[in-house]
């Protein structure tokens, strides 16, 4: 029973650590947003445990990050890094893990929060034994991956267990419409089981900041346009057509792309990246920043012209939120919920895919438009204003209550 109207959830996120760096391999927009739901959730009184491996021996066993808010790391498998698909095979013990935990500190969780198909899976078994609804976010599909075809491929193993849990949960949560369209069409999902809750952004942490000042700061002084780039080093990124975009434009050495994220797992690509730039000469004019902390990144917004993603997939695309929070327009390939947030001709640009000549017209007719005024970066806040976390936090609420009134063993 739910005493009080307080909420118990057990958010798994099991082969990714949400407090680790941004924009390494495996941590990115899930790993934002498993940490700001749960501390906003635990804000409004709710108890939020957020269950991941341990990924360093030098971890403590419990972190605290808020108001009713921890996080806790189990050890299953080997000490150290391991590839997302070798946590596997660890999956039952990282469970049973769990379960020693909960028996150990005599806790109840009113429900099971699973995030990407790995946790999902340890969620099967946590589910059966507490005898409580299994709610489930993919943040994303290997079946849609695949049928992008850039990039590693997913394995059969991925597609058949996302296939199996999407109907075999309580509940999917997916963050746009489209992504509920794809697991209809590609796991044959039920409908009535798909809830649509967007991720949010933290309207605090990202805040304009006065775009000298950030330049400033960050020592990006001259008379260059700067384009910014955010995210994890991989080719469904596209950052390739991005650095082929940077020759169409008409003073291309007058231009500044900062590229942030990547860690030593990146490194292939990275190196690709560099060796692009080379062939394409505009190396002088390309910063690859490597991970930069979240609190640094608004500065990074403020100090740029135009925020870019020119990705072939998004699940989401937190980065747009980030941008336009900060009063930085964005052009995006049509993907996650760019179509959404972005306006067109207004706060930015959505292409249809991410050729680079595409990208280049939309960049340079951003940048010919007057400075942008204090009214433009109201615009653009008051765009993502409906992605507070706040707000998010309540949608989530409500879907959990529903599950819970609707539950039966």
């Amino acid at each position: 029973m739910i005493r009080d109207g307080q909420l118990r959830i057990a958010m798994l996120s099991a082969h990714s650590c949400p407090v680790k760096k941004l924009g390494a391999k495996d941590t990115g927009g899930m790993s934002v947003y498993v940490l700001e739901l749960a501390r906003e959730l635990g804000k409004c009184g709710h108890l939020i445990d957020i269950y991941t491996r341990a990924h360093d021996p030098k971890d403590k066993q419990i972190y605290e990050l808020g108001n009713n808010t921890r996080l806790i790391h189990l050890k299953a498998g080997k000490d150290g890094e391991m590839h997302k698909l070798a946590v596997y095979p660890h999956l039952p013990d990282f469970a049973g893990k769990l379960e020693s935990f909960r028996k150990r500190n005599q806790l109840h969780y009113d429900l099971v929060y699973s995030h990407y198909w790995l946790s999902a899976w340890a969620g099967k078994f946590l589910q059966s034994w507490w005898n409580v609804p299994h709610i489930v976010m993919f943040h994303t599909l290997g079946a849609v991956k695949n049928a992008i075809g850039i990039g590693e491929g997913e394995p059969e193993l991925r597609l058949e267990t996302e296939r199996y849990l999407a109907r075999n949960c309580h509940r999917i949560v997916a963050a746009t419409e489209r992504e509920k369209e794809d697991l209809i069409r590609y796991y044959g999902a039920s409908p009535e089981t798909i809830s649509v809750i967007p991720c949010g952004v933290n309207l605090s942490r990202f805040q304009p900041i006065d775009k000298e000042t950030a330049r400033q700061q960050l020592d990006l002084n001259g008379n260059r346009r700067n384009i910014l780039f955010v995210g994890r080093i991989e080719p469904l990124k596209g950052i390739d057509k991005l650095l082929r975009a940077m020759t169409y434009l008409k003073n291309k050495h007058g231009f500044r792309l900062l590229i942030i994220g990547g860690d030593e797992h990146s490194q292939y690509e990275i190196d690709r990246l560099q060796q692009l730039s080379r062939e394409l000469n505009i190396e002088d004019s390309v910063n690859f920043l490597g991970l930069i902390k979240q609190e640094k990144l608004p500065l990074y917004y403020g100090a740029a012209d135009v925020c870019v993603i020119p990705s072939y997939y998004e699940s989401f695309g937190l980065v747009a939120l980030e941008s336009l929070a900060c009063g930085t327009p964005v052009v995006a390939t049509d993907v996650g919920i760019a179509k959404k947030v972005i306006r067109q001709g207004e706060t930015g640009y959505v292409v249809a895919d991410n050729s680079p000549h595409r990208l280049a017209q939309k960049i340079e007719l951003l940048l010919s438009k007057p400075e942008v005024t204090t009214e433009s970066i109201d615009l653009m806040r008051t765009s993502v204003a409906d992605f507070d976390w706040s707000k998010i936090a309540d949608k989530m609420v409500r879907e959990y209550r529903g599950v819970l009134s609707g539950y039966s063993a």
